[in-house]
């Protein structure tokens, strides 16, 4: 039984995994301890978060808009040259990852919950209504792309059309049932998950999406809150080649029993450590409150506010002493919190 063999495959993976799933949960527990964040800033690193990993996420699969005209086109600004499908691509993978970062304490993990999560994946995309939220019906292959977009070799074929079915229903109710009772560490039920999901390939489009959607989704639900402050997908996107490699090495195993999946949680392990480190980075630069003083917090708090300003402005609207914002600004600008644009009597300052 698939119960049987992900308890199995669990079970004998080998000590310096749990050493490194040790490194990332005391990560873990220092963010959460010590995260005191402005809510304001938090807003604008999700934002950022959001156009980052749409932009990584649908480059993974052979995109080629970048995060400026990701951005672009999220404001409504129209695109000529990029394709009707990229557009789509983009807007629904924006719309999705903003709802698990607004909402994954409300969203239950299923084999339904993955049907309809892959339905909202997709409900631009034209082409691909008529398939939405069901499995695949023909078998399909796993296939690398280049810069370009061009496809440039089969990485691995997927389970046949007619197993799907059952395998994704053991899968996802023994990921459940995992979860539910935790028979096992978080990250390892999820990167179990992962790696059975891709190699399955369920849907006949957007699988290579899903699967991060739903590592967001379920880093979250394990406590993870960092995830929509440090972009998973741009980790990935950076390290592409490995992703594949790490992927192909695993699933080559699966044909012969229980399967090894050492060589992929290695990679997924070392990406969720990147991101863990990369959160605490942000929370140790950003508990800015205690190293300023408090009229030095004035001018950093009104900065925040404004899209950019003037030292006297700031100076008029916070009714702090010119030279105390041109001291505030100095120490800001050593600390890379804020940049320094145009010249002379024209300078401005903005958050960076």
């Amino acid at each position: 039984m698939a119960i049987n063999k992900f308890d199995k495959r669990i079970a004998q993976l080998p000590g310096h995994i749990y050493l490194k799933i040790a490194e990332i949960d005391e990560l873990k527990g220092r963010f959460a301890a010590g995260a005191k964040l402005n809510p304001q800033l938090l807003g604008r690193l999700k934002r950022s978060v959001l156009i980052t990993s749409t932009g990584a996420s649908t480059r993974i699969e052979g995109a080629r808009l970048t995060d400026e005209e990701v951005e672009g086109l999220m404001r409504g600004i129209v695109m000529q040259k990029f394709a009707d499908r990229e557009k789509q691509d983009v807007k629904g993978y924006f719309e999705l990852l903003q709802i698990i970062f607004d909402s994954w304490e409300h969203i239950r993990f299923s084999e339904n919950s993955i049907k309809h999560l892959h339905q909202e994946l997709l409900k631009y995309v034209q082409k691909d209504q008529d398939h939405r939220g069901k499995y695949k019906s023909t078998d399909n292959k796993v296939e690398m792309v280049d810069v370009s977009g061009r496809r440039i070799g089969v990485i691995f074929d997927t389970t046949p059309a007619y197993l799907t079915p059952k395998q994704m229903l053991e899968l996802s109710e023994w990921t459940k049932d995992a979860l539910e009772n935790k028979k096992t560490h978080s990250l390892l039920i999820t990167g179990n998950f992962l790696v059975e999901f891709l190699n399955i390939h369920p849907f006949k489009d957007g699988n290579g999406r899903l699967s991060r959607i739903l590592t967001n989704l379920m880093l979250l639900q394990a406590g993870y809150l960092y995830m929509p402050y440090v972009s998973h997908e741009k980790l990935i996107e950076d390290k592409k080649g490995e992703y594949y490699l790490a992927l192909r090495k695993s699933q080559k195993t699966f044909k012969n029993g229980t399967g090894n999946i050492v060589s992929w949680l290695e990679f997924f392990l070392d990406i969720i450590l990147a991101q863990s480190k990369e959160a605490i980075s942000l929370m140790l630069q950003e508990n800015i409150e205690d190293i300023l003083s408090k009229k030095q917090l004035l001018v950093w708090q009104y900065l925040q506010e404004v899209d950019e300003a003037a030292p006297l402005e700031i100076a008029k609207k916070t009714h702090v002493a010119y030279a105390t914002v041109r001291q505030t600004l100095s120490k800001l600008l050593k600390l890379k919190k804020i940049e320094r644009m145009g010249l002379a009597r024209s300078i401005r300052y903005r958050m960076v």
